[in-house]
């Protein structure tokens, strides 16, 4: 049976993941969507909260002692005019793909947070349409000054 834990830091963790653990599965199931290993553990140092004005939780979907699926969700301590929270990373494992577990996690995270939630989608990424059912919308082009 699939279990669904939210971390909030090193210390209130229900789950025996670690930071490590979690920054590899990612790592390991983002496939081409995925970013260096290093930036997932630095999105995860936020999450917890490592410096100040961070937050935010992971949310990790598990049978027994194995990772299925994981979420990072970033708090940006804003709202109105920027969502509240940004949903940095969301995998499922590859042999669980096609069984609704990312509708799963999409559900927890909703049901977790309070506010907008914004996120990134590459145009191509088969997870867009799930991202759309729950009511994601794509209002802005978004734009980046790379330096």
């Amino acid at each position: 049976m699939i279990e669904f834990d939210i971390i909030h830091s090193d210390i209130e963790n229900p789950t025996p993941f670690s930071r490590q653990d979690i920054a590899e599965f990612l790592y390991d199931h983002l496939d081409e969507y995925g970013d260096e290993k290093k930036h997932i553990l630095s999105s995860i140092g936020f999450a917890y909260g490592d410096d100040e004005g961070q937050d935010g939780f992971i949310l990790v979907a598990h049978e027994e002692e194995q990772i299925v699926g994981a979420v990072i969700i970033n708090d940006t301590n804003m709202s109105g005019f920027i969502p509240e929270h940004i949903l940095v990373y969301i995998a499922v494992h590859g042999d669980y793909r096609g069984q609704g577990l990312g509708k799963k996690l999409m559900e927890h995270i909703i049901e977790a947070t309070e506010g907008d939630i914004a996120l990134h989608v590459e145009p191509d990424n088969p997870a867009k349409y799930l991202y759309e059912k729950y009511g994601f919308t794509n209002k802005y082009l978004e734009m980046r000054l790379k330096k």
